[in-house]
């Protein structure tokens, strides 16, 4: 039984199924109380909301953020935020340069 379904019993039928299948991982309260485990590195996971919360993960990681879900946000910050998703577009400058310069006007200039 996943813990889900065990807090929607009534408390009459969750007392006749009180079948305790308990091992080294049931609780998050306590450590891994084994001396050799799998390796799991401590990782901080920061909410939408901005809250965290440090769990053990099998990848070496810092921080793991999970995604904000558009749906909640007001129009205008909806909007806000899917602009910043865009990619940024390049500015192209072009330059028009007028060239009139005649080499045949200087050449009285030049020494032979």
């Amino acid at each position: 039984m996943n813990i889900k379904n065990i807090l929607n019993l009534n408390p009459y039928v969750f007392n006749l199924c009180s079948i305790r299948r308990l091992n080294c991982n049931v609780s998050s309260i306590t450590k891994i109380h084994r001396e050799i485990y799998t390796r799991m590195y401590p990782t901080k996971i920061v909410l939408p909301n901005g809250a965290s919360i440090n769990i053990r993960y099998h990848e070496p990681r810092q921080i793991i953020k999970l995604p904000l879900d558009l749906s909640t946000l007001p129009e205008e910050e909806r909007k806000a935020r899917l602009d910043k998703r865009k990619p940024r577009r390049k500015v192209k400058i072009t330059d028009s340069v007028e060239d009139n310069f005649n080499a045949k006007k200087y050449l009285k200039y030049m020494k032979k």
